[in-house]
């Protein structure tokens, strides 16, 4: 058993280490410790803004996009996506691997969302995990908040109606009031 053509066949040193030099302070070269004894080095004072500088539709549609049909773990991954501006939409649908059409229109899935919620699968690595927001629910919940908004509009209608409703004698007096200011106004005409 001889040597490897063009170097030397060592055992024991640790890969990619380079003779005659130490291992770094914080971090031992010792295989499979990977434990860090110094805190970060370098730490940001401010959170990493995603629209600081991108106010376009095409953003606040990604950062208001509700990811349903994945499980916990996908979610996760898609929201890390759009915090850090990695998220990008799709131009054209792709092929889904279930059924074969090109019907998945969200980014990073590979199922589309009737396959997906026919086999209650994740949308996203096709894995039977437990779905955080069900598709259904997902467009169930945006129907939901519709029809609160539509409930809060109508009582707010309801309560500017009632201050506007007068009695029939009020609203008389108001009428004549009105037609008396009305009729001792002076319009003059002016020619522009």
């Amino acid at each position: 058993m001889g040597a490897h053509p063009g170097g030397t066949a060592q055992r024991g040193r640790a890969r990619g280490a380079v003779p005659g030099h130490a291992a770094p302070a914080g971090m031992s070269s010792e295989r499979g410790n990977v434990v860090r004894t110094r805190p970060q080095r370098h730490q940001n004072a401010r959170a990493f803004k995603n629209d600081k500088y991108d106010t376009s539709a095409r953003c606040k549609k990604i950062n208001a996009k509700l990811h349903d049909g994945v499980c916990q773990h996908c979610k996760g991954i898609l929201e890390w996506r759009v915090k850090f501006r990695k998220y990008k939409l799709l131009t054209k649908p792709k092929k889904c691997v279930k059924c074969l059409q090109k019907t998945v229109k969200d980014p990073y899935h590979i199922i589309c969302r009737p396959c997906a919620g026919k086999l209650e699968i994740c949308a996203k690595c096709g894995k039977q995990e437990e779905i955080v927001i069900p598709i259904d629910k997902g467009q169930d919940r945006t129907e939901s908040e519709t029809t609160e908004s539509g409930q809060e509009s109508s009582k707010l209608k309801d309560e500017l109606e009632s201050d506007t409703n007068f009695s029939s004698a009020d609203s008389d007096e108001y009428s004549d009031v009105l037609e008396e200011r009305f009729k001792s106004m002076n319009f003059e005409t002016t020619e522009i």
